[in-house]
């Protein structure tokens, strides 16, 4: 009974180790005194020992490595005053074909057979191809921002409903801070192939306003003070159009008027809270009044 168990293990034993390509192993064993099993034994684990330091050595020397050769880039760039959207995504890039590279090596030392993954990679390829669609897209996204530059670092965009200052763009994703000091990640692909307003593309932009009076005020007054406000404030440009000041709409209780001025880029926001404040103040004072929405009723006394 015993020797047939014994039997049953070696021969399901012999299976598995055929299965599994360690016939081999088995047969250099068959035969042996225990003194050569141990000794072959010994120096199988040496053998995995030393490969197991190998391994260690080449991801800590070759993320060691990595590190510095994407630090030099930065600052060699950075010196030679490459577009930092440009920097960031190659050092992102480099980064990550170095770490592949990495991986290969530690394949190769482990003495697994890089061929052998050939024909899994082969068989795999469509299910990870649509499992990576999105993933793939972003980077082509990314390659597409880089090429035709629709925004660069620094920019003040506004893309798939988010807006902030492009503070990265990355391989896969493009950093944006917004106003409120948040970090959100864009993914490249949407960005690339959706609506982007560039804020900061050009170095002027122009300033459109709308004040109201109220009906029976005097409209050539408005316009003579608003004009007056405009030429008084040094931020109104004459390029590449004069102040305009016209009514716009005559309202249910107001009179329209539309302000359009021009300035630099940076003094939009600081022009705009500053006239709203000055006709806020001046309006009243040049018996301009601010209309408010009013309601009149008629009403009939049918008397019997």
């Amino acid at each position: 009974m015993i020797t047939d168990s014994l039997m049953f293990l070696a021969a399901t034993t012999a299976e598995v180790a055929d299965a599994v390509g360690m016939t081999t192993v088995f047969e250099k064993f068959a035969g042996m005194t225990p003194e050569q099993v141990l000794h072959a034994v010994t120096a199988l684990s040496v053998s995995i020992v030393g490969k197991l330091i190998k391994v260690l050595l080449i991801w800590i020397v070759g993320r060691w490595i990595i590190r510095h050769v994407v630090k030099f880039l930065k600052k060699l760039m950075e010196k030679r005053n490459v577009n930092p959207s440009v920097n960031s995504f190659v050092s992102s890039l480099i980064d990550v074909v170095a770490m592949a590279v990495i991986i290969i090596m530690i394949i190769s030392v482990l003495g697994i057979d890089t061929s052998s993954f050939i024909a899994l990679f082969a068989s795999a390829g469509v299910a990870v191809g649509m499992a990576l669609s999105g993933t793939l897209q972003n980077f082509a996204g990314g390659v597409l921002i880089l090429l035709f530059r629709p925004f660069k670092v620094g920019d003040f965009i506004e893309a798939q409903g988010v807006s902030g200052t492009v503070k990265e763009i990355q391989i896969f994703n493009t950093l944006v801070y917004t106003g409120d000091n948040k970090v959100i990640l864009l993914p490249n692909g949407p960005v690339s192939t959706g609506i982007i307003n560039n804020y900061s593309k050009e170095p002027k932009r122009r300033l459109d306003l709308s004040f109201s009076i109220a009906y029976g005020d005097d409209y050539e007054k408005a316009k003579e003070v608003l004009m007056r406000l405009i030429k008084e404030d040094g931020r109104v440009l004459d390029n590449p159009a004069a102040p305009f000041v016209a009514m716009s709409a005559l309202g249910a209780s107001s009179i329209d008027i539309v302000v359009r001025v021009w300035c630099k880029q940076e003094d939009y926001w600081g022009l705009k809270f500053d006239l709203n404040q000055k006709v806020y103040d001046t309006f009243p004072k040049e018996g301009l009044n601010f209309p408010y929405q009013t309601l009149t009723l008629h009403v009939e006394n049918d008397a019997k």
